[in-house]
């Protein structure tokens, strides 16, 4: 016990530094107004009432549609490779789904920024259709851009949960609801899509979560025309200064996290 004690010592001095320690100064700020030093500890509500302005509901509208947006275009997209994926032989599945791991080791700065090269007014798409005779068109900086560059980025978050579930399934019941007379539409609907929901909605948390808190993307892809939740807080740490409203606005985030995984984790004993 004392050796597992030792072993397990850093990982706890890490999680006390660098999480539980971050999100009590995020709550305190949060609670505290701009210029009152956070030592006083005199709580306010000022930075939660803030959010009411019009301008805010504005972001937290924008961010909602575009995470609905880019969720929903993951889900048409990743459902089909993921139950192709799992119908593939053992070997060629884990071949598979490490191709659609291997783009999210390489940082994110950089893929956006391949999307840039591609979707611009000179990059290589826009180049393709002057080959072909087409007039350019405008991707850059629009609802597309923004959605293309999330979807490329989150899409294996999508696509691995459903395999997973895909996975796990066992094939008796498909075959036993064939044995029944089920058509191949009906067996799918009937027995493989329901066995796959918790797959599907840890996908879809995921990836809306993602996509309401990303700043990279649309920093880049909207040429700053689109501000969603990450970027109102990253305004509000770096440009502005007003910590305490963006931690206000971390710690709702923070919150909307944290019943997305008590969910997540209600689908999955519920599935067990």
């Amino acid at each position: 016990m004392k050796h597992f004690r030792k072993l397990t010592g850093p990982y706890f001095a890490w999680l006390v530094l660098f999480v539980l320690i971050p999100l009590v100064l995020i709550a305190i700020y949060a609670f505290t107004t701009s210029g009152n030093p956070v030592k006083t500890l005199n709580f306010t509500l000022m930075n939660f009432a803030k959010i009411n302005e019009p301008t805010y509901i504005k972001v937290f509208i924008k961010s909602i549609e575009m995470g609905v947006l880019t969720t929903g275009v993951c889900l048409i997209l990743g459902y089909p490779m993921a139950y192709l994926i799992a119908k593939c032989p053992e070997e060629m599945q884990d071949m598979l789904i490490m191709a659609v791991t291997i783009p999210t080791w390489i940082n994110m700065l950089l893929r956006t920024y391949a999307w840039m090269n591609l979707l611009s007014d000179n990059g290589i798409i826009n180049g393709l259709l002057s080959v072909l005779g087409i007039n350019p068109v405008t991707m850059m900086y629009t609802n597309f851009s923004v959605v293309v560059g999330m979807v490329c980025n989150f899409m294996p978050f999508m696509i691995i949960p459903i395999h997973t579930s895909l996975r796990k399934m066992d094939n008796s019941l498909i075959e036993a609801a064939m044995d029944l007379g089920a058509n191949p539409f009906q067996t799918f609907q009937k027995v493989v899509l329901k066995l796959s929901m918790p797959g599907v909605i840890n996908g879809i948390v995921m990836v809306f979560l993602m996509a309401i808190s990303s700043f990279v993307i649309p920093k880049l892809l909207g040429g700053g025309q689109f501000v969603l939740i990450g970027n109102l807080i990253e305004s509000q740490f770096v440009s502005v200064g007003d910590w305490n409203f963006g931690s206000a606005i971390s710690l709702i985030l923070a919150v909307l996290i944290l019943v997305a995984m008590r969910l997540m984790k209600k689908m999955d004993v519920q599935d067990n």
